[in-house]
Formats: C-alpha cells, structure tokens, sequence
C-alpha cells in the first residue's frame, strides 16, 4: 500500500535567517530529521509532496501575517537542503494543503492509506494538513522531530490536538541507546541471587534423570516498555545449550502489553529453571525504570529529559537503573556508571556544596570552568543565596560567553521551579545578552508537573528527573511452562499451549 509524504512550508521564507517570517533555529533543527524521513519513506516507495506557501502580492493573508513567500520571490523557494527530493510542488495560498489545490485529486489518484505530514508550522499549515487529512478518512502519521514552529506552546497545544481530538499517530523518536556487553556475575550463574526452590528443583530433577524440553513463556501484569531483555538474553546465552535451544522476544524498548508473551525459552528445563529469579526480576525492575521515563518523556513533548535518580538507588544498581532511563527515552544521565553501559558521557552541573564553601555561585562557576576540561558542560546550579534571577545573570557575566545553562532548582520550602520563574529567567538572560544560555528544571518533576510546564509555555529546554524515575513500581512479570516435551500443559487458570504473539522475533 503506497504511502504519501506532505511536506509543509519547507520554504526558505520560513526557514532561513533575515525573512519576516523566519520560525527560528528550533524549526531550522527539523531539517536534518525530514531529510531522514524522506530517504526512509522513498525507499518503502512513498509518493512525496511538497505543499508551497504561494501568494500574490496583495493577498488577504498579509492583513494577518507580514508579507511572505510571494510567488516569484526567494522565499517562496523550498530550501535547497530538500531540493534532492523528488517530489511534486503543489503552490498554496491559504493555511490549507488541500483548498483550491490539486492534491485532493492527487492523492486519490494513488489511493494511500496513509499520509505522513511534516514541516512548519506545527499549529497553523501542519495542523490543518491533519484535519483535512483525518476529515478525508486518511490515517495520518505526524512524526514529531519533523515538525516544528514559532510558538513553543502552540507546538505542543497542536500535537496533543492531533493526538487526543482528530486521532493522528504521533511517531517519536526511538530512544539510541546502545546494547553493552553484560557480564553475568558468579553469583547469578551458581544460584545464589534465586528463590531456593528453583536451584532445588533442578537438583532433584538431575538425581532423578528427568530433563525434559520444556517451553517457557514471560507475561507482565501491566503494559509497559520492554527493558532488560539484553541482560537476559546474555544470561541465557550462558546457560543454555547452544544446540538445543530456541529463545523468542520483543525488542528492547519495545511497548507491551498486559499479559503479552515477551520472552518464551524452548530447552532442556535443567539449563534454565535456576534462573527464573534472575531473569524476572530483570525484567520486572528495569521495565519499570524504562517505562516511568518513558512517561516523563512523553510529556515532556520534544524537551530533552535526564536522569537524575542515582541519589535514589543503591550503588549497586545505579548503573543499571539509568541505563533502563535511556532505554525508556532520557537523553543522558547523571553517573558514570550508567553513561558508561550507554557509551555516553555523564550530565551534570554543580552542587550546592561547591558554592556553599567557595562562599558563592559566581566564584563556584568560575572555578568549576577553570578546573573541568572543556567538553564537560558549563551548566550553573542558580538557587543556592540569591535569586534565581539575579544568580542566573550574575553567573552569565561572570563566565563571559562560556556558561551553556542555568539549572533551576527551587526548594519546596521556597515554592519550588514554578513556570512563571523560568519565563522570569528567560527573559532577563535574553535582556542582558545571553539568549544561548538553556535553562534546565528538576526538583520532584513528573509527567503532571513536566505538562504543568508545557501548558503554560515555559521555556525549559531540558528536564531533569530524579526520584519518578528512580522509585518506579516494578512490573510483576510471571514465568509459566506452556509445554513439556512438545506437549500442552500448564497451571490452572492458564491455557495450555503456545501462546501466540507474532510480534516475539527468534533472538536465540
């Protein structure tokens, strides 16, 4: 089934420096991520089209808007990054993609399913894509580091518009995350971390002879993202027979399901009933990491989110613990621990013990500066003796141009980062000058609190989130044999037998 691309305003009116209606340098961000889109979807054989703001020099639309994108003029030109696209150019000259153009008739000519939109602006040309999309019967796909817009908050207004009201799949980003080596430790592999009676089972199953192939299948009791399937599979590849053995399994980061097979072990039972305990817990605790900043994720729209939950942890797990964060959407973490499994390198900023003994934030900017090397993030904690705003502003001067973000981080007792206060710093960081400086928002954040900020239009350009992620729920993951030696069988209260999942892959 052939798949259409609408490409909106990808004009140079609109994406390029010094024209009146220039979105600014977060919409000039998007243009590496439709060039991906559009190598991906021409491959799959997608028809591309790309939908031109077009006008005549008197047009209505300037009543409203500046004069732009006039026909014959450089900004009415798609930009020159997407000009190796095929493509058919179709001219607008009002909001709509669809109104006085030919891509209705377009469109039904090669009967797609589906229409994939992107380009700018995300509440004004995108939005009305997606309702003439949605109001034609199309299923419409708005992949959301592909569109972008001029006002931070409409931007997300429109995407959860798409979303919950005209039902348009949003499409996010896969979290990267690379798949490290694990290595099993001893105490895993001699039984020491299981439930005793399973390393008993398999005792008296040896001394009576009896190792019968027997089929496992793993189900959650609630949905979520799959994490912790890589540790597993290099725990089971320890241990089970390499020419007897088949392993199926969702994909890491993958979402679930309740109930969902995501993992079912075809062996010897011997090889693998030990570890029950082990691999369930993987699942249970990495899942629940993985899936709880997954949601902060979500909510944070397209704002990077961090992890920040080590302080919440044991040592021993801290690693682990932020490794699951990435798995579930952060863009980074905080200890060396987890950076290192992601082949990233750690976030953070300075604490307040540092300012407390050098007696001020200035001083503790400066020398933090002095001492770190220079790929390590000039990031300022801002709270510790003076207002935010003022510290903000102090310490910018102070590091003349180095300084790279502020990190707001207000204090309960004092009413906590409130939207307000950030819009406060903004403005006079831009007032005095230090328009790059980003500002990053913690402090007891959770999806509730990240859409507070959203809602309200507040320029946070990075989240960073402690303890939600950190103190997740585990999702309870059960471990069920479904067949012995080929035949059905299982406990009362579950169906004998293969449970059918054609989304598991063979892994193993």
């Amino acid at each position: 089934m052939v798949r259409a691309v609408i490409v909106s305003d990808m004009l140079r009116g609109f994406l390029e420096e010094g024209y009146p209606l220039y979105c600014g340098s977060e919409a000039r961000g998007i243009i590496p991520n439709v060039q991906k889109l559009l190598d991906r979807e021409l491959k799959r054989g997608s028809r591309i089209f790309y939908l031109c703001d077009h006008h005549v020099p008197n047009d209505p639309e300037f009543k409203m808007f500046p004069p732009h994108c006039v026909e014959g003029t450089e900004e009415a030109e798609l930009i020159p990054e997407l000009s190796q696209y095929p493509g058919d150019i179709i001219p607008k000259k009002t909001f709509s993609s669809f109104y006085n153009t030919p891509l209705d008739k377009r469109l039904k000519a090669i009967r797609p399913k589906t229409i994939v939109v992107c380009g700018v602006t995300t509440h004004i040309c995108v939005l009305q894509v997606v309702i003439d999309g949605r109001n034609r019967g199309y299923e419409v796909e708005v992949p959301v580091d592909c569109v972008a817009s001029f006002d931070k908050k409409a931007h997300f207004f429109a995407l959860d518009y798409m979303e919950k009201v005209l039902g348009a799949r949003l499409i996010k980003p896969a979290a990267k995350v690379r798949s490290p080596r694990f290595e099993i430790p001893d105490s895993w592999l001699n039984g020491e971390t299981a439930d005793v009676y399973f390393p008993r089972t398999v005792e008296i199953l040896r001394k009576e002879g009896i190792n019968p192939v027997a089929t496992m299948e793993v189900f959650p009791r609630r949905a979520g993202i799959l994490c912790g399937i890589e540790e597993v599979k290099a725990l089971l590849a320890e241990v089970l027979p390499k020419d007897n053995r088949e392993v199926w399994a969702l994909s890491q980061g993958e979402p679930f399901e309740k109930k969902e097979v995501v993992l079912r072990i075809k062996a010897p039972y011997q090889s693998y009933g030990t570890y029950e305990t082990a691999y369930l817990g993987i699942l249970s605790h990495c899942s629940g990491w993985a899936t709880a900043a997954r949601e902060c994720v979500d909510a944070a729209q397209s704002i990077p989110v961090i992890s920040f939950g080590a302080r919440h942890v044991h040592p021993s797990v801290v690693g682990i613990m932020e490794y699951s964060a990435m798995v579930g959407g952060c863009a980074g973490c905080a200890s060396t621990a987890g950076a290192k499994l992601t082949g990233i390198k750690p976030t953070g900023t300075i604490p307040h013990a540092l300012i407390i003994i050098l007696g001020s934030t200035a001083k503790a900017s400066i020398a933090f500066h002095k001492h770190m090397p220079p790929e390590v993030p000039r990031i300022a904690l801002v709270d510790t003796f003076e207002d935010e705003v003022r510290e903000s502003v102090t310490v910018a001067k102070a590091l003349r141009g180095k300084l790279q973000g502020v990190r707001l981080d207000t204090p309960s007792e004092r009413g906590r980062v409130t939207a307000d206060l950030v819009k406060e710093v903004r403005a006079w960081l831009d007032l005095e000058g230090f328009k790059d400086v980003r500002i990053v928002a913690s402090g007891g954040l959770d999806p509730e609190r990240i859409r507070y900020f959203i809602d309200e239009g507040a320029p946070v350009d990075i989240f960073a989130v402690g303890s939600y992620i950190s103190d997740a729920r585990p999702i309870d993951f059960t471990a069920d044999l479904h067949e012995v030696e080929g035949r059905p069988i299982a406990k009362r209260g579950r169906m004998p037998g293969v449970t059918p999942n054609p989304r598991l892959k063979r892994v193993m």
